[in-house]
């Protein structure tokens, strides 16, 4: 075990975490109002329509398969008496399925961050380093599950999982880390690197967002159909051959005495 190893698992997650803090108090308190995805919905919506919830549920379950795999201990689901195979099996479809909607999502709003000039404009240089790390980030992950399915491939259980819960007991197990595949390394490191930039990009919003969901007022649209002209009861218009033809006439109402 080298410095170098020390410095990546044992220092570095912990440097990270403080910028993570640190950077979204920072961004709350000069740009409270900057946590917004600066939506560009209005343009081409149609591929916004599809790489849109492709990109964002499929993300929901990587994640929510990160949380499984890394923090529940494999004591835990053999007492649950369910076996490696099929927790193998398991992550590897809807791990592998949920990778695939992401990429495809996040190629299609990419395509469509290129293509549309409206949309391309508002791009900020966040956006040029964030959207790499992220489809990389995603790309490894993907080989990663795919190499943790091969029979007798790497049980990152025993491995990633234990030097990842570690990190919260303050006593970060190195060697389980250093000892892990190169794509599994890579991986850990492009998602450090992103958990870096999310104060400083539009990634921030996924924190704000759901709240502010419930919380925000109603929107209202104007109509594209033009309005018609009020015209008060009182106001009729004369028959034709009576008098000015086609002249408006007023009606007084009738009061009771």
């Amino acid at each position: 075990m080298t410095h170098l190893h020390i410095a990546l698992w044992g220092v570095l997650p912990y440097l990270v975490l403080v910028l993570l803090a640190a950077g979204t108090a920072w961004r709350y308190h000069y740009d409270r109002f900057g946590f917004t995805t600066r939506s560009s919905q209005l343009h081409e919506h149609r591929l916004l329509s599809v790489g849109g919830p492709l990109f964002h549920y499929g993300l929901l379950f990587v994640a929510a398969g990160h949380v499984t795999g890394l923090l529940v201990p494999e004591w835990l689901t053999e007492r649950l008496h369910v076996s490696e195979g099929l927790y193998h099996v398991n992550a590897l479809l809807a791990g592998g399925a949920a990778g695939l909607a992401t990429v495809v999502g996040l190629g299609l709003l990419v395509y469509r961050r290129l293509r549309v000039p409206a949309v391309r404009a508002a791009s900020r240089r966040s956006d040029r380093l964030m959207y790499p790390v992220l489809a990389a980030a995603v790309l490894a992950g993907l080989a990663a599950t795919a190499t943790g399915a091969r029979a007798g491939g790497y049980d990152y259980r025993l491995g990633v999982s234990v030097w990842f819960r570690s990190l919260f007991a303050l006593d970060p197990d190195v060697s389980a880390m250093a000892h892990a595949p190169l794509v599994y390394q890579v991986h850990a490191l492009l998602g450090m690197t992103l958990f870096a930039l999310w104060p400083f990009s539009r990634l921030v919003h996924a924190v704000t967002a759901p709240v502010a969901y419930l919380t925000r007022p109603y929107v209202v649209y104007r109509s594209r159909t033009p309005a018609r002209p009020y015209r008060h009861p009182a106001m009729v218009t004369a028959p034709d051959g009576a008098g000015d033809t086609g002249a408006t006439t007023r009606r007084r109402r009738r009061t009771s005495p």
